[in-house]
């Protein structure tokens, strides 16, 4: 589990974000677009899920994109070229339906762009007409435009700060466009809970079909821990092994948000621990 290369993509300070293609072989022989892997840094580290945002058979390679925001991900992104991860899982999850639907509308938002691109690149193969919203706080938090504008027909780019494209945010372009007369026929997202929990109030309110792709918290993604589980239509799912896609409009985001923030202050605890050494 080597890792083969590695580049900062955002730089901000407590912000940033890194993409790293990871020697992983029989991960990228069977990974498809919507999967995930879990990463172990080190022996008695914790477990962390990630999305595969792309592979190659040829190299025996996955990349992923992950915000060295807590701990973990803070001493992943301090690996360097050459060195190996202790454990790489997968891939684990159920993959995305890639399916013509006709005019598809993709939703990013912040990191979760990285999580779209494999989808958006799966849809425009059975030639979908994409059209893409991305969400960053600032200029300098945008990720994979360029790549994403390459297999987009259309793509918009809202800032909340407005320091690029548009001051706003995505939920704002999304409305507009399902008022207009072009019809739509399905809307993907991923970001941020309060994000993806507005895109799904206006599809629901649109009677357009919304996929969102949670990231919930997550142990060993097998299903045998019960921790990323999640209230669907009533019912109780596990991200893992029933997702991590869902109707948006079933999703009980209340709860969702709730146990995102169970392990918050510990987090902090642990990352201010970790400074201080």
């Amino acid at each position: 589990m080597k890792i083969l290369s590695k580049q900062k993509l955002v730089g901000v300070k407590d912000r940033e974000v890194t993409r790293m293609e990871i020697f992983a072989p029989e991960v990228a022989k069977t990974a498809r677009a919507g999967q995930f892997v879990i990463i172990m840094v080190g022996e008695n580290g914790e477990r962390i899920p990630l999305t595969v945002v792309d592979k190659s058979i040829e190299k025996g390679t996955i990349t992923v994109i992950f915000q060295e925001i807590g701990l973990t991900t803070r001493l992943l992104g301090k690996k360097d070229v050459g060195e190996s991860l202790f454990a790489v899982a997968g891939p684990l999850g159920n993959p995305t339906e890639i399916k013509y639907y006709g005019n598809v509308i993709m939703v990013g938002g912040g990191v979760g762009i990285a999580e779209i691109y494999p989808v958006a690149n799966g849809f425009k193969t059975v030639n979908n007409h994409i059209t893409t919203i991305l969400g960053a706080r600032t200029k300098e938090l945008l990720i994979l435009e360029e790549e994403l504008r390459q297999i987009s027909d259309e793509l918009y780019v809202v800032t909340d700060d407005g320091s690029y494209g548009r001051k706003g945010f995505v939920t704002d372009i999304l409305q507009e466009l399902l008022v207009q007369e072009n019809v739509y026929n399905l809307v993907y997202a991923v970001g941020p809970i309060p994000m993806m929990r507005k895109v799904a109030e206006l599809c629901k309110k649109a009677g357009i079909k919304i996929i969102v792709s949670l990231n919930a918290l997550m142990v060993d993604g097998t299903g045998m821990c019960g921790c990323c589980r999640v209230t669907v239509n009533g019912q109780t799912r596990f991200t893992c092994i029933d997702g991590p896609e869902f109707p948006g409009e079933e999703v009980d985001w209340e709860e969702l948000e709730d146990r995102s923030k169970m392990y918050l202050e510990k987090e902090k605890y642990i990352l201010r621990k970790y400074r201080a050494l």
